[in-house]
């Protein structure tokens, strides 16, 4: 473990890459109390309104000390056109009292970051509904960073128990087992994940689209795993420390369990931190195209199903916000996961 640490160190881009992964799961946990505002606040009068910039110097090239935004003024409601009012500055405050919350989940408070006591601030704009963008991002942070932790939790625990048992028993066992996956492994992904999801209700609640999203990408998911840790247990069960637990008594169950998965857990760790991204590209495709989580509820697929239109694209390009977080993420992941392998790989150790 210290040699994979001192690896990762002395690789840069996997060491920002685990700071960038950190601070974006922090702000998704801590997003009600780092946001400005609750996810679904609505600023009817300002949609669209670009993002505001802080100033430390007013328009004469004062400076002040604490920082302010300028206030800005609806010209163009059609266009959604805005200019700044240099006669309305408003400070930026913080621990400021703002709309009511839980902490956690279940700590109540008033209580946000940032914000400011008249005005308003939006850090990357608002939307159509005047919500701020910034906000949302961080809320709906939680659904897709979440969902790819928890959809590759539990395919590869199924895959790597399926995986296991095939490989360990061999025989009709192996065969039937093999066979399913090669099943679930022979239709595309992305058109099984719609009709999956268009066999349930629209109707449902986000919590269980949530979850249902999370069977749907798992289902998906631990047929190719299976075979792999199926190889690799073929390999395992002929060791010694598997032919001293059989020969002691213990039961194939244990030694499934408690020494020949063990022993694939290097391999686990590099495909679960590469197989992450594709989830959250998952969910977010499900969002995209309104078979995911549902208005008003923040998740980067449907924040992103605003910027379908390219005229609001060229016009509002703060909506794409969502689509940088994506980016951001993903490639994050992939160079974490490609420094994992490397750290991981017998060869290059003796670098390390």
């Amino acid at each position: 473990m210290r040699d994979i640490i001192r690896y990762i160190k002395k690789n840069k881009l996997a060491y920002m890459s685990l700071y960038i992964l950190g601070i974006l799961y922090f702000l998704a946990i801590f997003a009600d109390f780092i946001s400005p505002y609750p996810y679904d606040f609505q600023h009817r009068d300002t949609p669209y309104h670009p993002p505001t910039q802080i100033h430390f110097f007013d328009e004469k090239g004062n400076f002040h000390l604490r920082p302010f935004v300028y206030g800005y003024k609806l010209v163009d409601p059609v266009f959604k056109k805005y200019q700044i009012d240099y006669s309305q500055k408003h400070h930026i405050y913080f621990f400021v009292r703002g709309e009511k919350h839980y902490l956690l989940g279940f700590i109540p408070t008033d209580i946000h970051l940032f914000g400011v006591k008249k005005g308003k601030i939006f850090l990357l704009g608002a939307d159509h509904l005047g919500r701020d963008i910034f906000s949302r991002l961080l809320y709906g942070g939680r659904i897709s960073l979440s969902i790819g932790i928890v959809g590759v939790l539990v395919s590869f625990t199924i895959g790597a128990v399926v995986g296991g048992i095939s490989g360990y028993f061999g025989g009709r066992i192996d065969n039937i087992l093999m066979r399913i996956s090669e099943i679930v492994m022979s239709f595309p992904g992305f058109y099984l994940m719609l009709a999956l999801r268009a066999v349930f209700p629209i109707t449902l609640s986000s919590i269980q689209v949530y979850f249902l999203i999370v069977i749907i990408l798992s289902f998906i998911g631990w047929a190719g795993l299976a075979r792999v840790i199926r190889g690799m247990v073929l390999s395992i069960r002929e060791q010694e420390f598997v032919l001293a637990a059989k020969s002691y008594g213990a039961s194939s169950l244990r030694i499934i369990v408690r020494h020949i998965i063990p022993n694939t857990f290097s391999y686990l760790l590099i495909a679960a931190t590469l197989s992450i991204p594709g989830y959250i590209l998952g969910e977010s495709a499900l969002s995209l195209l309104g078979l995911g989580i549902q208005e008003p509820y923040a998740s980067w697929g449907n924040m992103l199903a605003a910027a379908r239109s390219i005229s609001a694209v060229s016009q509002y390009p703060w909506i794409l916000a969502p689509g940088i977080a994506i980016f951001i993420t993903i490639l994050a992941f992939n160079l974490l996961g490609d420094a994992l392998r490397d750290a991981l790989d017998p060869k290059l150790r003796k670098s390390l």
